[in-house]
């Protein structure tokens, strides 16, 4: 399975296709904080029938404290979002598609 991060996400559903795999619960905060309110609740609930949510848990958050402690010690640090949806991909043994560039670090 794949975890689709938002930059994906976003250009997919411009586009009205919706790709197989899953989101995280961090991508599903970014998109729908863009989202005008009284949309929320609509657009959340048409990403949750279409993926499955991947939710942040200890293994993740184990995962992003040591990649955080690799690219800090590198001094290559990237946004913490993204370290987190990256940590929820290790986590999950998930393929990331993405089209941020933050990601190749």
């Amino acid at each position: 399975m794949r975890l689709i991060d938002t930059s994906v996400l976003i250009e997919d559903v411009k586009k009205g296709v919706y790709e197989e795999g899953a989101i995280s619960s961090i991508t599903l905060i970014e998109v729908l904080r863009g989202i005008a309110p009284e949309k929320r609740v609509m657009v959340k609930e048409l990403l949750e029938k279409s993926y499955e949510l991947k939710s942040l848990d200890n293994e993740a958050i184990l995962k992003y404290c040591k990649l955080y402690d690799a690219l800090k010690e590198k001094e290559n640090l990237i946004r913490d979002a993204d370290l987190l949806i990256a940590s929820v991909a290790i986590a999950k043994n998930l393929e990331l598609m993405t089209k941020d560039k933050d990601f190749e670090r």
